[in-house]
């Protein structure tokens, strides 16, 4: 069996070790989902009972795809648009469509990483910044009345990081400091991308280890603390009846799909930096197991602060209702508390019912406030922030907490850079006498120019727009076309060929009944199921007004017209590329075909077509 006699192979760059392979694909892998996004579908989804639904995922979704990708770009030793292009002229697209995909999902996601930042530097503050309202715009000595009907915490991120406006159609102004913020932020990328996975593979050792430093940190502190067995018991409890809903089958395979960063492109290109006689099949478990754990290991401290917080909360509510029993019924000496709450109500309850409901005494439900958790964005800077407030040395946990964000965001983000860098320089559109550094230079600029639309007052609007539609359909349609590609154009022998040649061994029935029949069928399943869902429904999202009238609940708005174009064409534009590029191959053969009158096999016929795709693909036996 030959060496795969690819172009510019003799070139490529190689990763200094495995360890900093492994790190690098973990990190892109492992992200800020996990932490704001897992957690939420465990709790929501019936505790424990979640991990039935998401692990059959991982096992029949998750971890072939994940394998074919890491195998495909080692041995074609090509990123995402190469390796399509080598494996059919007619998958040429997919490559672009992973690019693109890559391009639009690094600009809002480096906007939450401006955020991150901004938290960061205002975790350094004693008090911090959002333990307490400012002064109103009056300054006479009242609180802003926003927050007061708010609470500090959801003032502090909604107005003083956004200054967020009531509709997406108001575009608002420029935040100057959320600016500063994203450019600080692509100019890490920057410094970490400019000689490509040299300096990468260098930043990946403190990036990808840091957020399991601070995860046991937390681990360690959060089991210590009030309340913390309520949060797990909370996330925990399977609730097996919910299991019965398709809607936690289709999360449940849309997190692992995600979760994994497949068919971004990011893990093929970096796949192709190994050398050719690697175990890819156990890199691929490796990190998708990884991947996973993390999501548990991860949603233990988070509960477990959710936990405190829901315990410290129903424990201030109590108090409000004790000091409004003792001031009406003079019982302050016999000593009514917390701990005997209850036997106190019941007896009072009883011998003055009358005088109980009359008392706007609140109702304290220790489940109620548990159920009041929050993902995304909510969960990190509105629930944990609030948390962290009732911490002895609330700083340094506000420190950690996001410093651990921000190692996460980056590395997910090293995977979306070269996603989009090395399909650049295989489509040949940019001169070979460009350096890498200018080339990177002018990917981050023309990002953050473009980014600068998160930064409005409406970009946590538009933020949510990309996060909900850009990594969807997009990602399960070009995955589908990566496994029927392996599986049926390249050709199942032809793989096993190569991974023979790689590993030593072939793949076993299951890689091969998942590449070839399960895998697809569920990215197929999940597809229809997503669409049917969307299109049952027209898209809505929340908006912070301050003069709606169950403020500070936010307002569910229905996308103006022009966003839902803007929608439907986040969705399209992306996957675009497929069909383009497949039918200007077929018209080229077509043409090519009619016009030649020579002697011999036409070179352009579809037959010399077919011929040229079968001499690339047994290059590699």
């Amino acid at each position: 069996m030959g060496e795969a006699k690819n172009p510019g192979t003799e070139e490529r760059p190689k990763w200094d070790n495995k360890v900093q392979y492994l790190l690098t694909c973990i990190g892109f892998a492992v992200g800020i989902g996990n932490l704001w996004r897992f957690p939420y579908l465990c709790q929501i989804y019936g505790g424990g009972a979640f991990l039935i639904p998401y692990l059959i995922a991982l096992v029949f979704e998750g971890l072939p795809l994940l394998y074919l990708e890491l195998a495909i770009g080692q041995r074609l030793r090509m990123g995402s648009i190469g390796v399509w292009n080598n494996i059919s002229p007619m998958l040429g697209g997919v490559g672009i469509a992973s690019m693109v995909v890559s391009f639009l999902v690094s600009m809002f996601y480096n906007t939450i990483i401006a955020w991150v930042l901004w938290y960061f530097f205002n975790s350094f503050q004693n008090p911090l910044p959002w333990s307490q309202c400012p002064l109103n715009a009056n300054q006479t000595g009242g609180y802003s009345s926003e927050c007061e009907k708010s609470t500090s915490v959801n003032y502090f991120w909604y107005r003083e990081t956004l200054n967020i406006t009531e509709d997406i159609g108001i575009s608002g102004s420029l935040q100057w400091w959320m600016v500063i913020c994203l450019a600080t932020a692509w100019c890490v990328i920057y410094i970490c991308f400019i000689k490509g996975i040299d300096s990468m593979g260098k930043a990946v050792y403190v990036t990808a280890t840091f957020p399991y430093l601070v995860l046991t940190i937390f681990l360690i502190r959060a089991l210590t603390l009030p309340g913390a067995t309520d949060g797990l018991v909370y996330l925990f409890t399977p609730d097996w009846e919910i299991l019965k809903k398709p809607q936690v089958w289709l999360d449940a395979a849309t997190q692992i799909f995600f979760s994994l960063s497949v068919a971004f492109g990011g893990l093929i290109a970096f796949s192709s930096y190994n050398a050719e006689r690697n175990d890819c099949e156990r890199d691929a478990l490796v990190v998708g197991i990884t991947n996973s754990a993390t999501s548990l290991y991860g949603s233990i401290p988070i509960f477990s602060i959710l936990g405190f917080k829901a315990r410290t909360n129903f424990n201030t509510c109590l108090e409000q209702n004790i000091l409004t029993l003792t001031n009406h019924f003079d019982i302050a000496e016999r000593n009514m508390t917390v701990e005997n709450y209850d036997q106190w109500f019941d007896y009072l309850n009883v011998t003055h019912p009358g005088d109980i409901a009359s008392l706007p005494l609140r109702v304290c439900d220790l489940q109620n406030f548990l159920d009041q958790s929050a993902s995304g964005t909510g969960l990190a800077f509105i629930v944990f922030t609030e948390a962290v407030l009732e911490m002895p040395g609330s700083q340094v946990w506000a420190v950690l907490f996001f410093v651990m964000l921000l190692s996460l965001g980056l590395s997910s983000m090293f995977g979306n850079i070269e996603g989009v860098l090395t399909p650049l320089q295989e489509l040949k559109l940019v001169p070979k006498w460009l350096p890498h550094e200018v080339l990177t230079a002018i990917v981050c600029l023309v990002s953050f120019l473009i980014g600068l639309i998160f930064t409005l007052g409406s970009g946590n609007y538009w933020v949510e727009v990309f996060n909900a539609y850009v990594g969807s359909v997009p990602l399960l349609i070009i995955a589908f076309c990566e496994i029927v590609g392996v599986a049926y154009i390249y050709g199942m022998k032809t793989f096993s060929e190569d991974i023979y040649f790689m590993t030593g061994r072939r793949p076993n029935i299951y890689w091969k009944a998942c590449w070839m029949v399960i895998s697809p069928l569920m990215l197929l399943v999940v597809f229809v199921a997503y669409v049917a869902l969307q299109a049952g429904t027209y898209p809505t999202y929340p908006a912070w007004n301050p003069n709606y009238e169950d403020f500070p609940q936010t307002e569910t708005k229905e996308y103006p017209k022009w966003v839902f174009g803007i929608i439907v064409a986040l969705v399209v534009v992306p996957i675009l590329s497929i069909p383009v590029v497949a039918v200007y191959n077929l018209i080229r053969c077509g043409i090519k075909k009619s016009s030649a009158n020579v002697s011999g096999p036409n070179p352009y016929s579809n037959e010399a077509f077919e011929i040229e795709t079968q001499e690339r693909n047994t290059q590699s036996i």
